[in-house]
């Protein structure tokens, strides 16, 4: 069993910044995947980044070059640095482990899940 909690999350204005903090516990952190998604108000969750164990990493397009996902195994924590905010980020954002530890962007792939953590950017 593996228990995410999320934190970071809030009210910012566009152009602004926030970074997302995810704390992992109940099984080796450093051996799974981890990824962050979103979910906006009636809409699918969306990818948004993923970090390996090896410390690959892969980013949507629409986040590339703004949002930057980091892992601590010390710590046993995933970041997301959220950088030049735009309204449409606007979402619940979800922290998510997948045990295979394999790059993945398919929700179905990871088995543990956050209860999320709100972001909104105001224009």
């Amino acid at each position: 069993q593996v228990q995410l909690v999320e934190s970071g999350g809030g009210l910012v204005q566009a152009g602004g910044s926030l970074r997302l903090s995810c704390a992992a516990s109940g099984r080796p952190f450093s051996t799974s995947a981890m990824g962050w998604f979103r979910q906006a108000p009636g809409k699918e969750r969306d990818f948004v980044a993923t970090i390996t164990p090896s410390v690959s990493t892969y980013y949507a397009g629409s986040v590339k070059g703004r949002f930057t996902i980091s892992r601590d195994n010390g710590k046993n924590t995933v970041y997301l640095q959220m950088n030049s905010l735009k309204p449409e980020d606007t979402a619940v954002y979800y922290c998510a482990a997948a045990l295979g530890g394999g790059l993945t962007t398919i929700r179905a792939a990871y088995e543990y899940w956050g209860q999320g953590t709100q972001v909104t950017v105001s224009s």
